[in-house]
């Protein structure tokens, strides 16, 4: 065991150099924010459960021919992932009017939207996550008419396989975030991969009959039962562990 030396700490997460060049480990905090970080707190758990999740939407994923930079978990709070270029882009899918969307455009929430919407914010914590436009993104140098490209068509892949997957599970995916990355190969190749995480942490998960919410909304406007939503989702997907949501030691081994 050796401690591994922190490269970042985020609202979520902490980031690790790797065991082995061109690998990070992800540890999973249970702190909680909301509303660009004016909101914080904790979740009992949420780490822990959060890392299942994430490590089993991946696997799924990379199984279905969509790749990521997941690697394998390492342990109940840790998982080893490849060391990707972040493009500050966080790309927002929206299948039901919920949240922002609804606010700015007068949208009753839960009004099926006519079909799939992407958008786009701009990944900057000071600035409050602006959102922005394809012309902003290519004009910044963010990413190239080409990876954007990619990307949203990686996005609607992820969004078809998993609506269908939580559907099967009694879940609506109501939207969700996610984050790309530049995977640079040895030979000089650049390839465009899933990054980051997927969990209730950035998805808005309904239950299909009730539309009780199981994601980090219970956090945001205060419902209560947080932990016990996360565990839920967790459940369904048929990986809470046995011993639910328990912690380990410290966040310096990596196996």
């Amino acid at each position: 065991m050796a401690r591994r030396r922190m490269i970042y700490e985020g609202k979520a997460k902490v980031i690790f150099e790797g065991p082995e060049p061109g690998t990070i480990v992800q540890y999973f905090k249970d702190d909680a924010t909301a509303f660009n970080n004016q909101k914080k707190g904790t979740i009992t758990g949420k780490g822990v459960l959060n890392n299942r999740i994430s490590e089993y939407l991946m696997n799924r994923l990379n199984q279905m021919g969509v790749p990521t930079h997941f690697i394998r978990r390492l342990n109940m709070r840790e998982q080893l992932v490849r060391e990707v270029e972040i493009i500050p882009i966080e790309v927002v899918i929206r299948n039901i009017a919920a949240g922002s969307i609804s606010k700015r455009f007068g949208i009753e929430e839960g009004t099926a939207l006519p079909r799939s919407i992407v958008e786009y914010y701009f990944k900057n914590d000071q600035l409050n996550d602006p959102m922005v436009s394809e012309e902003h993104i290519t004009a910044f140098g963010w990413a190239t008419i080409q990876e954007l490209d990619e990307i949203v068509a990686l996005s609607l892949r992820v969004n078809d396989y998993l609506s269908g997957l939580f559907l099967g599970i009694g879940i609506k995916l109501v939207d969700f975030k996610l984050e790309f990355g530049r995977l640079w190969h040895e030979n000089g190749d650049m390839q465009i991969v899933l990054a980051d995480e997927i969990s209730p942490d950035n998805c808005r998960l309904w239950d299909s009959k009730t539309n009780e919410k199981l994601d980090k909304d219970r956090f945001r406007r205060d419902m209560g039962n947080v932990e016990g939503a996360y565990q839920e989702v967790a459940r369904r997907l048929g990986i809470l562990p046995e011993s639910g949501p328990a912690d380990v030691q410290g966040t310096d081994t990596v196996q």
